[in-house]
């Protein structure tokens, strides 16, 4: 019997040591440092800084340039960059630290956000307070944040010869990348802190299409700013004098390539989003999950206002950098709202 109950402790001993709400908490941490890495990337692009660091020195490039050598070696690299040649020719060692600073900041928040989750997960696994048959997912998302950094240098390298900022198509992947890390994080960290699942069926179908159609606007988001197709309208509803503009181009390329036509479409796609999360947020609400509706409506809401406002400001950095952090806002709130809906009912019996 004492044989028996040692080997009954040994094996209950592990699982007793998970520590789930520790290990949530540690994830919506590191899910907080993306959100602030998703906002200063949007700062870097709309100051134009992304391009002012020409190296991908990881570890080298922690450090700033502390001296004047420093600074005058890290301002001749850019002076051979094309951004500089063809945009900049001329800017003051002055004005170089200013955007310098912004990429720099960009940079060190990755390298802190891969450290915030490295090093915790470290320390939880060998302590055992990681739960059954979560590590193989906190693996997966460590190698995604690992893959993320290599994106963002694959996104600097395409606008240093030949251009003046980076390619469109790789600033996509780059930002729905980083909002593809934050939603996994959210969605275990949720995992990790449900009680119970429904005893009765919530509404699920919603969330497949709906994450399909925001995917697709984020993507079109991401053309717009690689673009500055923000640029193309300072009106709303109307461009050009018109809800359907004249002008717009056909085919893929015209789709996703010119700056008129990729504006109209993020414009429009904004009005089947808004629409959708309302009609959405009005369903959960009335399935009792008053929260998580409270949260699709008011950041859709506030997406929607600050959206067009970038529009009418012309594009002012204040507006253009809180319409990219309410968008992340936003996938929270959907992966918060798609995570209660998809709880499947249980048995009043169990």
């Amino acid at each position: 019997m004492a044989t028996l109950a040692s080997r009954l402790n040994t094996s209950i001993a592990p699982a007793s040591r998970a520590a789930p709400a520790a290990v949530a908490g540690w994830l919506l941490g590191v899910a907080g440092l993306v959100f602030a890495m998703v906002v200063v990337g949007g700062i870097t692009r709309l100051t134009e800084s992304g391009l002012s660091i020409v190296r991908w020195d990881v570890v080298s490039g922690t450090l700033p340039p502390l001296t004047d050598a420093a600074w005058a070696a890290e301002f001749a690299a850019y002076r051979q960059s094309s951004q500089y040649q063809l945009m900049n020719s001329g800017m003051s060692l002055a004005a170089f630290k200013g955007i310098f600073f912004w990429e720099y900041v960009h940079r060190l928040l990755g390298r802190v956000i891969g450290l915030a989750f490295a090093l915790p997960l470290a320390w939880f696994w060998l302590r055992g307070r990681i739960p059954a048959g979560y590590k193989p997912r906190l693996l997966a998302l460590l190698a995604l944040g690992a893959l993320q950094g290599t994106i963002g240098w694959w996104m600097v390298s395409s606008g240093l010869v030949g251009r003046t900022e980076v390619a469109h198509t790789r600033l996509a992947v780059h930002l729905g990348t980083a909002l593809t890390i934050m939603a996994g994080l959210i969605w275990t960290a949720l995992d990790l802190t449900r009680t119970a699942r429904s005893t009765t069926p919530r509404p699920h179908r919603w969330v497949i299409p709906f994450a399909a159609v925001l995917a697709v606007q984020i993507v079109w988001g991401a053309f717009t700013a690689g673009l500055r197709a923000g640029h193309a309208s300072d009106t709303w509803p109307q461009m050009a004098g018109a809800l359907v503009p004249p002008g717009l181009a056909g085919g893929w390329a015209g789709l996703t390539a010119d700056p008129f036509t990729v504006h109209f479409i993020h414009r429009s796609l904004a009005l089947a989003v808004a629409a959708a999360a309302l009609l959405v947020a009005v369903r959960l609400w009335q399935a009792g999950a008053r929260p998580q509706a409270a949260a699709l409506a008011v950041t859709i809401s506030a997406q929607f206002a600050l959206g067009v406002a970038t529009v009418l400001s012309g594009v002012a950095l204040p507006l253009g950098v809180a319409h990219q952090a309410c968008g992340a806002l936003l996938v929270a709130a959907t992966v918060w709202a798609a995570h209660w809906s998809v709880q499947k009912p249980v048995s009043s019996r169990s």
